[in-house]
């Protein structure tokens, strides 16, 4: 059984300032599980383009206060705590943080911890 501590992955290379997000990456690629899932902070005030064509998330909003616009059709969708949303179709969309914003994601395939956002928002698929 794999166990970890929040605690333990703050100020490590698994976790990762993005900018308008800090990604706390709680399961990776390496711990075979399938998915990876992350602990993520949207940092108030801030909007992110994000097009994730390689993988499949979902999210659950634990803390905060936000919207998600999908821009293919600028449906605006509001988060805030107890709302979970899936990106099942690959949607390119626009993440607002309204107030600072805890999320739980999980990603299909498993990122391996070394992605970044391309220009276009998008995660490439690494291999380790």
């Amino acid at each position: 059984m794999l166990t970890r501590r929040l605690e333990d992955i703050l100020g490590s290379e698994r976790e990762v300032d993005g900018g308008n997000w800090n990604s706390r990456r709680l399961l990776l690629r390496e711990d075979g599980m399938g998915f990876s899932m992350h602990d993520t902070i949207i940092r108030a005030g801030t909007e992110t383009l994000i097009w994730y064509r390689n993988h499949l998330e979902a999210v659950y909003c634990i803390e905060g206060e936000g919207e998600v616009e999908t821009t293919d059709d600028g449906v605006i969708h509001p988060i805030s705590a107890g709302t979970i949303y899936a990106l099942d179709r690959h949607d390119r969309h626009l993440l607002r943080a309204h107030r600072d914003m805890r999320m739980i994601c999980v990603f299909t395939p498993p990122l391996t911890g070394r992605e970044v956002h391309d220009a276009d928002g998008v995660y490439p698929v690494l291999t380790d």
